[in-house]
C-alpha cells in the first residue's frame, strides 16, 4: 500500500466528517474531470457548492498543509470548480473554494482546520 496515498485518504475521511459535522452535505469525493485533475471533496453548504482541497501532513516533517496551495494549485481548483458547475449546473449561492488542513501529530488526535473561501 502506498503510505502517501493512505495518508491522503485518511485526511480526506477526517475532512469529510468535519464538513458533515458542520452541517454541510458531501456531494462527491475524488471527483475527476478528465486530465484537468481531481476535486478532493465537493459539498453543499446551504445553497453554495463548496470545492474543498484537503492537505494532510505529519507533524514536523513538512510545511503546514495550508502552505501547499500554490498559485498554480489555486488556478487548477478554480478551473475544476468551473468544470463542476458546467457539468452539474450553478447553484443559487454560487461556488466557494475551501481548504481543509490535517496535521497528524506523533501522539494524540489529528488537528483538522477548515478555512473557507481561500481561493
Amino acid at each position: 500500500m502506498n503510505t502517501t496515498g493512505a495518508l491522503g485518504r485518511y485526511g480526506e475521511e477526517l475532512a469529510a466528517r468535519l464538513l458533515a459535522a458542520s452541517g454541510m452535505t458531501v456531494l462527491a469525493r475524488n471527483w475527476r474531470y478528465g486530465r484537468a485533475g481531481e476535486i478532493d471533496i465537493v459539498a453543499r453548504d446551504g445553497d453554495t457548492v463548496v470545492v474543498c482541497e484537503v492537505k494532510t501532513r505529519r507533524a514536523g516533517r513538512f510545511e503546514h498543509p495550508m502552505a501547499a496551495v500554490t498559485p498554480a494549485k489555486a488556478e487548477r481548483l478554480r478551473h475544476l470548480a468551473a468544470c463542476w458547475l458546467e457539468r452539474e449546473g450553478a447553484p443559487p449561492g454560487g461556488v466557494r473554494i475551501d481548504l481543509v488542513g490535517v496535521v497528524l501529530p506523533h501522539r494524540g488526535a489529528p488537528r483538522v482546520e477548515h478555512v473557507r473561501g481561500v481561493v
